[in-house]
């Protein structure tokens, strides 16, 4: 296969949307940004630099007039990184999500 003929082998359409997501660790919070969102993963732009195969944890807040709700959607997660990458001075941190709830 040629450079030029790449082929795109995601297994979920990427939705680029830029949500505020709380990452934990440690007893402690970071403030990051989403870049995308699929059905089965996030990539996340933030200042740590995890491994791949770590587990994070992390919160991310759906707005209300995103899914046509009265209330925000707050969504907890837990997820395994599988690519940590240095872009514009942060680090894009894409995650396979293995478990999720709402909690409110």
């Amino acid at each position: 296969m040629t450079t030029e003929a790449k082929i795109e082998l995601r297994g979920a359409v990427r939705f680029p949307v830029h949500l505020p997501v709380a990452l934990h660790e440690d007893g402690g919070t970071q403030i990051a940004e989403t870049e995308n969102i699929s059905a089965g993963g996030v990539l996340i732009n933030c200042g740590v630099d995890y491994a791949v195969g770590s587990t994070i944890e992390f919160s991310i807040c759906m707005p209300a007039q995103s899914l046509g709700s009265d209330h925000d959607v707050q969504l907890e997660c837990v997820g395994r990184v599988v690519r940590a990458t240095p872009a514009d001075g942060k680090v894009a941190v894409g995650a396979i999500i293995d478990e999720y709830h709402i909690s409110r």
